[in-house]
């Protein structure tokens, strides 16, 4: 008889109600390494993509390039803290690390952060999304989405009723789904999407620098422009939320055939999104220059000379935002058993329960739908998110469960790592606010 451990993990799989059955099936249609890989790298290559240029015109591109690595290695780092306890203790989840460690509190404190995490994150998708289809006038400049340049400005272009028809049919199906596994295919074109978008934009960037075309590049901090050293951290916090998986750890090893093949897969995507990372923040940056908005999708508005151009500013916009909408299910399903295990900690959510599944989705979607239309400009959300929640779940918690030690395995490497990155964090972090504030104060 195997029974199922209910711990207060806040990612568990959502698990039928026959336990048997459940083994058998896991057994025998176990997650591939490669779906694994496919929803990871889904889970990271969001919407921080979409911010990265605008880091490069802040930091310049060598100190970028590093600060791409020094993030994606931490992560590296935390991800292999969090795979080691769950190997060693009796927790198959994040929200279990952290109550095996921290107990009640720490769990929550998981919870909390994560449902702030996602639920912006999931808001900033819509936002994307409403800039491709409806466009954006939030800087005092107008940028006209797909449908207005291509059916004028009407009651039906607008950013109100485009999203609530990708909501209601584009969405709303793919949230049903209650296997993380089941959206390995919807992870693999969203993949496949964010890498054609990153060559259509290398490609342009090529061809407007062999016609001379392209922007002067900061390839290191230009103080005499404005920028501050205080300034500089507030592009850390966008790359942490642009490599966000841990809350997607947990899910994808639990449904996957081999458990131990889950440190292959994360290490694969961190390559694959660095690589990634890097290609369209310097070909973005290149391509826009000192023009790059915080959207850079918002960018590729502009009029084109050519057909051939046109077709590529729609085709970049548009693959993105398709992208968008096949990571929304994936970050979708960690928030979800989220908010379900801070409601209900004693009533796990079953397959069952189908009444219940349905009304936290749908209530879910309401409030993200509603806030995408009222919030403009993604900028602010992607900075307070990295400077406090993100960072937490990234950082803080994974270095501190190896710092608490519940087991007795963590090595003194593995602690001097921990402190290392709490200090990045915290560090980071207090200097990121105090320089959005003193901006802030400075502006009014």
């Amino acid at each position: 008889m195997i029974t199922e451990k209910q711990d207060s993990g806040s990612l568990a799989p959502l698990l039928p109600v026959d336990q048997n059955q459940c083994f058998e099936d896991e057994r025998s249609e176990g997650g591939s390494i490669s779906g694994a890989i496919f929803n990871i790298s889904t889970g990271m290559v969001g919407a921080g993509i979409m911010s990265i240029p605008a880091t490069f015109k802040v930091l310049g591109v060598i100190p970028s390039f590093f600060v791409i690595l020094l993030v994606g290695y931490f992560v590296e780092v935390t991800v292999d803290f969090l795979l080691k306890y769950t190997h060693s203790g009796e927790s198959d989840s994040y929200g279990g690390l952290m109550a095996e460690s921290f107990g009640k509190f720490g769990s929550v404190a998981l919870q909390i952060c994560v449902m702030i995490t996602n639920l912006g994150a999931l808001i900033i998708y819509l936002i994307i999304i409403g800039d491709v289809l409806s466009g954006n006038n939030s800087d005092g400049s107008v940028h006209l989405g797909t449908l207005q340049e291509w059916f004028g400005i009407h009651w039906w272009t607008s950013r109100a009723f485009s999203l609530l028809f990708v909501v209601l049919f584009v969405m709303l199906p793919l949230l049903c789904v209650k296997r993380i596994d089941s959206l390995r295919h919807a992870s693999a074109i969203s993949i496949f999407l964010a890498v054609l978008f990153v060559v259509i934009c290398s490609m342009m960037a090529i061809h407007a620098m062999w016609e001379g075309k392209t922007q002067r590049l900061r390839w290191v901090p230009n103080f005499s422009h404005g920028v501050s050293f205080s300034d500089l951290f507030t592009t850390i916090p966008v790359f942490a939320t642009a490599f966000g998986c841990h809350v997607n750890v947990h899910p994808v090893r639990a449904e996957m055939g081999r458990p131990s093949d889950m440190t292959s897969a994360v290490r694969i995507s961190l390559i694959l999104c660095v690589a990634i990372y890097f290609a369209v923040g310097f070909f973005g940056y290149l391509l826009f220059g000192e023009s790059i908005m915080a959207d850079m999708l918002v960018n590729f508005d502009q009029a084109s000379d050519s057909l051939i151009g046109t077709v590529l500013n729609d085709t970049v916009r548009l693959s993105y935002a398709i992208h968008l909408m096949l990571v929304f299910p994936v970050m979708n399903y960690s928030l979800r058993v989220n908010v379900d295990e801070l409601f209900f900690p004693k009533r796990p959510l079953l397959a069952t329960e189908t009444l219940r599944f349905f009304s936290l989705t749908f209530v879910l979607l309401t409030f993200i739908y509603g806030a995408a239309v009222a919030i403009p400009n993604i900028w602010y959300f992607f900075q307070f998110m990295g400077t406090t929640t993100v960072m937490c779940i990234m950082f803080i918690f994974p270095s501190s469960i190896v710092l608490r030690d519940a087991h007795n395995i963590s090595t003194t490497r593995e602690k001097i790592l921990a402190v290392l990155v709490i200090i990045f964090a915290i560090g980071t972090s207090s200097v990121a606010i105090y320089s959005n504030i003193s901006t802030y104060i400075a502006n009014k």
